[in-house]
């Protein structure tokens, strides 16, 4: 039963996040189309690319729950199947307006390109992006790791008069530390954008960056061995 009710916990989370994640969505979709001005749809096209990563990753492990022994044999409520199906639904909808915008921008471009206009690639706008769009990927990714982090804490459970886990208070201020490096992240962004920051400047902190990252990625993969060996043998 404790099992059950911790999965429901984890959809309902998850569902919780896909809601969040379809209205940020909608809301960065309406600002590509409500602006003319070329950098800035670049820019909210980048940030739509990455929101709908985000609901990727919601997806998979929608699809896998849907999937689960847990679901098939209603181990847990029978609402839930219906609310992650409609959760699926409602991602794969989103997935589908990302392409139509994705193509609308490259036919733009082959346009131009068959106009013989063929479109001037500013060097510096250029490097501006590729620096944009890595910024949004180390966001996506501590993102993600803050998922799975939460999702961890919520299968470790503290008994009154037992001592707090070591793991679990080491997984709260991993969160605390990576909310703090997106906040960090989005005002680089920020000025970025608005010419504040150049893209070398950016690239300066950008070792350190792809480090911290591939540090917590390998930190994970160590635990989940962990936690596997320890069920498991």
């Amino acid at each position: 039963m404790g099992a059950s009710r911790k999965l429901q916990g984890e959809i309902d989370r998850v569902l919780k996040k896909v809601q969040e994640g379809v209205d940020v969505f909608d809301s960065i979709w309406n600002k590509v189309y409500d602006t003319d001005n070329v950098n800035q749809k670049e820019k909210f096209e980048a940030d739509l690319k990455k929101e709908i990563k985000k609901l990727q990753r919601y997806r998979d492990q929608i699809k896998t729950w849907i999937q689960s022994s847990e679901i098939k044999d209603k181990k847990v409520s029978a609402s839930y199947e219906q609310a992650l199906v409609d959760a699926r639904k409602t991602i794969e909808k989103e997935m589908e307006r990302f392409k139509i915008c994705e193509k609308e921008t490259k036919t733009k471009a082959f346009s131009k390109e068959g106009l013989g206009q063929q479109p001037k690639t500013d060097p510096k706008e250029k490097a501006k992006s590729e620096t944009r769009d890595w910024l949004n990927n180390v966001v996506g990714e501590l993102e993600s790791q803050i998922d799975n982090f939460e999702a961890e804490i919520e299968g470790l459970t503290v008994k009154k008069g037992k001592t707090r886990p070591p793991r679990l208070t080491h997984l709260e201020t991993s969160i605390t530390r990576h909310k703090l490096h997106i906040k960090k992240l989005e005002l680089i962004l920020r000025l970025l954008d608005n010419d504040e920051l150049s893209p070398e400047e950016v690239n300066d902190v950008k070792d350190f960056l792809d480090d911290y990252v591939e540090r917590n990625q390998i930190l994970m993969i160590l635990v989940t061995l962990m936690i596997f060996t320890t069920h498991y043998h």
